[in-house]
């Protein structure tokens, strides 16, 4: 019988698959680049402007947005369909959420705007984000319980076969 892919424990029969889900070397080349970033950000905080006017700021907006509305519908769509990459569109939603609500209060300028992006982002981004997140974690869960369920299953009809087999 061929083992599920993932990571996960069985706790009624306490067995324990573990199969890694990416190569070895994608932890560590992954941590020296957060370590490598940090001086990029010093860098940054120092040279840049503290204000800047952009060319196509509209663009950048309206494109981001169109982008959100359609990682919003896809894991819409995956969710409705119960297909198990909604976990995926769920955390891609989630992150552009934070964005969204990071860069709408960054950049808004003192008054009523700035009122109003913290409100959207407080009663609206940042809840959102928490529901795709939990989305993510839920569906991840499911299908680790469910590979659980089908093994025991094989297990149950392959027992089964063996005992029907030996009667014969």
């Amino acid at each position: 019988m061929q083992e599920p892919v993932g990571e996960f424990t069985s706790a009624v029969d306490g067995d324990v698959t573990s199969v890694k889900t990416v190569p070895g070397w994608v932890g560590p080349v992954f941590a020296l680049l957060a370590l490598a970033t940090v001086p990029w950000v010093a860098f940054l905080a120092v040279t840049l402007p503290r204000h800047a006017t952009f060319a196509h700021y509209r663009g950048v907006w309206v494109g981001f947005d169109t982008a959100l509305v359609a990682v919003l519908a896809l894991t819409g769509y995956m969710g409705w369909r119960g297909r198990p990459w909604v976990a995926l569109a769920a955390t891609a939603a989630a992150t552009m959420l934070l964005v969204d609500a990071w860069f709408d209060v960054m950049t808004t300028p003192l008054g009523y705007g700035l009122l109003l992006s913290i409100a959207l982002a407080i009663l609206v981004e940042l809840p959102l984000a928490a529901i795709c997140l939990w989305i993510a974690l839920h569906a991840e869960m499911v299908i680790a319980n469910r590979l659980v369920i089908l093994r025991r299953r094989a297990r149950r009809t392959g027992a089964r076969s063996v005992r029907g087999a030996g009667r014969r």
